[in-house]
């Protein structure tokens, strides 16, 4: 039998963390699926049931479930009244997880045994958020991808509450570690101009271990990333600071006010000058 990698199949656009309303009428008996990020599947209709290298998992609509990445034979089970399997899937990469864990601190503890699946209750807070959740699915353009960062700080600081900090950690797994201290040198300097040498070395890693590494993490080069970070907190500090473009231009790499101020326009469409005085 043919494997689906998901959500690649599902023809959504690339994104850290997406969101699909899953919608069928025929079921099916141990699909071989690939989660090629982490997933939240929010069950509305129907059941389910997926095997994974631990023990099998069945969920009706009174559960849901978060899945890591990874291989899995996943059973799907119409629901009797209404012949139909319905859920909604919140995916997010490993990339999302380790930048909230780095956002809000939860880096210092590191649970070595990977916990592939979750199975987790429905409350009325989680009943709540799925809804909303459901109407982030006709928004469009960038307020799309802030929306669905906030919602997924929003399940995962809930569930933490619920269950811990070591609920986080389960997440992980020691695969993880390396990622872990590459996003935490990477976060911490990123306006510190330290050179590639300078950061695999924090990071105790070899240049080419740590471009490669920093590829899978940020999908980008990371002169590119680092650039873009130091654009970002010049426009920061054209907003709110009134800083002149002329005193910018140096401590973001640039040799020159004019390199500086091409590279500000092809980001945010307007020149430092013209950027500020729109504010």
């Amino acid at each position: 039998m043919k494997s689906t990698s998901i959500p690649e199949d599902l023809a959504l656009e690339k994104s850290e963390i997406e969101i699909f309303e899953y919608n069928v009428s025929d079921a099916c008996e141990k699909n071989k699926i690939i989660l090629t990020q982490n997933t939240f599947s929010f069950l509305q209709e129907g059941r389910k049931e997926v095997n994974t290298n631990s023990s099998p998992i069945s969920v009706d609509n009174s559960s849901f479930l978060l899945m890591k990445s990874g291989h899995c034979l996943m059973t799907e089970k119409l629901s009797a009244p209404n012949r139909t399997f319905r859920s909604i899937l919140l995916f997010f990469s490993d990339a999302s997880l380790l930048a909230f864990g780095n956002k809000y601190n939860f880096q210092d503890r590191v649970c070595l045994e990977l916990v592939p699946i979750h199975k987790l209750n429905y409350d009325e807070f989680i009943k709540s958020y799925v809804k909303g959740l459901k109407e982030i699915d006709s928004v469009k353009g960038a307020a799309r991808s802030k929306l669905l960062q906030v919602k997924f700080e929003e399940i995962m600081l809930y569930l933490i509450e619920i269950y811990g900090p070591e609920f986080y950690y389960s997440l992980l797994g020691e695969l993880d570690i390396k990622s872990i201290t590459l996003r935490r040198v990477v976060e911490n300097n990123k306006l510190d101009r330290l050179t590639l040498p300078e950061l695999a070395f924090l990071c105790n890693m070899s240049i080419s271990s740590f471009k490669r590494e920093f590829g899978k993490q940020y999908d980008c080069s990371p002169i590119k990333w680092f650039q873009d970070q130091r654009l970002i907190h010049s426009a920061f500090l054209l907003k709110t600071k009134n800083a002149r473009p002329s005193d910018l231009y140096d401590k973001t790499g640039y040799e020159s006010l004019s390199n500086f101020t091409q590279a500000f326009k092809k980001k945010f469409g307007s020149t430092p000058k013209q950027y500020q005085m729109k504010i």
